[in-house]
């Protein structure tokens, strides 16, 4: 191929996953106990089972975005080989990092004139963004040009419809998304919180499942109600540390869809929901009713 395709770590693919379709991941950084790790997609600073042992320990985790140098290395690594690039990665509408891959970009378009550089809002989040490059990485491995490619994932991108439940109100609490308050209550009535994504690429709190043997049903139903050709459809189902619930889910909708592939949530996006959420993401609409 004479272009890369490219994302970020929040896409939560898995590394056979990664290694199918071919798309390079640029790893993306999280801060536990006062040391910094890169996270990859084979988890090999810091393992998923380690990370969320902290986590449930009341370990605090948090965040950075992919900063200006980092773009501008990885990126000129392939550009200085002749490569063009497609990136697309997190969205905007949950952290500045396309934004800062907009002013490296710009600068390496005045750098390298005769090469082209695609960035793409993906306006998805974690498994929704893996979902949306696994189904571009299909066609990418298939031999598309990077102008075939970069129109599949515009005309995708918002066809991809999110449902997460959340089960950890205390790393929410922690994380300043809810209040000690509604933490305490939540628990103490077994209330989760009904996470989607808007068209703007942002989480939105949709709704509210009191007790843990409505999740799965919910999101089913949410399945069944906005998806759409669901028989010929891939459905991924993700989870942080909630593997029994995703294997749950997986047989719940398996003879609903083409095929359904498990994903494990990382620290990039597992530092704010916590241990327990569960997602199933699809094609489909967009529709934000609960």
């Amino acid at each position: 191929m004479d272009y890369v395709f490219m994302t970020d770590a929040s896409c939560d693919l898995t590394e056979k996953q990664v290694s199918e379709i071919g798309v390079e991941v640029l790893p993306m950084e999280f801060q536990m106990e006062g040391k910094c790790y890169l996270h990859y997609t084979d988890a090999r600073m810091m393992s998923l089972d380690e990370f969320y042992d902290k986590i449930k320990k009341g370990v605090d985790s948090k965040t950075t975005q992919i900063n200006y140098n980092s773009f501008t290395n990885y990126f000129e690594t392939y550009l200085k080989a002749g490569k063009d690039i497609l990136y697309t990665g997190i969205s905007t509408g949950l952290s500045g990092t396309y934004n800062t891959c907009l002013m490296a970009v710009k600068d390496l378009k005045e750098k390298y004139p005769d090469r082209k550089i695609i960035t793409i809002d993906s306006l998805c989040d974690s498994a929704g963004l893996g979902l949306l490059v696994y189904l571009a990485g299909k066609k990418y491995s298939e031999g598309v040009s990077i102008e075939e490619l970069a129109e599949f994932i515009e005309e995708t991108r918002l066809k991809l419809s999110h449902w997460f439940v959340v089960d950890d109100l205390d790393q929410l609490k922690r994380g300043g998304r809810i209040s000690a308050v509604t933490a305490t209550f939540g628990k103490a009535l077994q209330i989760k919180p009904l996470i989607s994504v808007d068209d703007g690429g942002r989480l939105v709190n949709v709704g509210k499942i009191r007790g843990k043997s409505n999740i799965i049903p919910t999101l089913v139903k949410h399945f069944e109600r906005d998806g759409e050709n669901n028989k010929d459809n891939i459905v991924f189902v993700a989870h942080a540390d909630n593997k029994e619930g995703a294997l749950e889910l997986k047989k719940a909708i398996k003879g609903m869809c083409k095929e359904v592939q498990i994903c494990d949530i990382g620290p990039v996006i597992g530092s704010h929901v916590g241990s327990g959420m569960l997602a199933i993401v699809f094609l489909g609409k967009r529709n934000l009713k609960s």
